[in-house]
């Protein structure tokens, strides 16, 4: 048994080995995170046209691949990167063998996979911790350090559950004590998921004021006024920010789809 688990294990990390000995080809993460932010736009496509997708979460769900996109780091420059050292040719034959032999020490194969009584109660956890941050927020200072971090977290933890508008609540509130370009542009997100565009458009334009050269701003500010009807405004946005832009934006091509399918 144990020797037909480690032919297995070593049919599955044959392709990791083949990936670490041959000859490696220079690649940013700017090349990666395009070929990335694709895959996970077709497979949004897919499930859209499987219908596991309504129309309302395939745009929310564009517009955050899209965003992250635009916040990705410009291409840098490449160097050919070593070969792999001895210690990774190692690493590969001893991790399967110790995998295998703390498995056989500790392992429970027979341990059942988690009911869905115990996932209800993690999630009736995880919401009573929930409550209880909202409740200690209730009178918390936006403006003093601890009051801001915490309502900052209490809007990730509102946007993780799906809740956008109490997302935008908190963060509002994270905002009155100190302005952050990164937040305003995360509110302004969430407004346009929420089809409130001009209230987005509030926070972008105060941001823009201060970073007006803002890749992520400039192409929410163009988002902003497609959804409030204003598709002259939102070209001539998308357009300006395409001229501006490097040729390699890993991004040019998001903008120029939203172009296209401007009326």
């Amino acid at each position: 048994m144990w020797l037909a688990l480690g032919l297995v294990a070593a049919l599955i990390l044959s392709p990791l080995a083949y990936t670490v000995l041959r000859p490696p080809r220079p690649r940013g993460r700017g090349e990666a995170d395009v070929a990335l932010f694709h895959a996970q736009l077709a497979e949004l496509e897919a499930q859209r046209a499987e219908g596991r997708l309504d129309e309302a979460a395939y745009k929310a769900a564009t517009v955050e691949v899209q965003r992250r996109l635009l916040a990705a780091p410009p291409p840098e420059a490449l160097k050919a990167p070593s070969r792999p050292s001895i210690l990774l040719l190692v690493a590969l034959v001893l991790v399967p063998v110790a995998g295998v032999t703390l498995y056989v020490e500790r392992g429970f194969p027979d341990m059942p996979s988690a009911t869905l009584a115990l996932r209800q109660e993690a999630d009736a956890q995880d919401e009573a911790m929930l409550t209880q941050l909202r409740s200690r927020l209730a009178t918390a200072d936006p403006n003093t350090q601890v009051g801001r971090q915490g309502f900052i977290l209490l809007g990730n933890a509102e946007r993780n559950r799906g809740r956008l508008a109490e997302a935008a609540a908190a963060w509002e509130k994270a905002l009155s004590g100190g302005f952050d370009v990164g937040l305003a542009g995360d509110v302004a997100e969430i407004e346009i998921e929420l089809n409130r565009p001009e209230n987005a458009l509030r926070w972008i334009t105060r941001a823009l004021a201060m970073q007006p050269q803002d890749p992520r701003l400039r192409f929410l500010a163009g988002l902003a006024e497609a959804r409030a009807g204003r598709n002259p405004t939102a070209r001539a946005i998308w357009t300006q920010l395409l001229a501006d832009a490097p040729a390699d934006a890993p991004w040019r091509n998001i903008v120029e789809e939203r172009l296209r399918g401007l009326n």
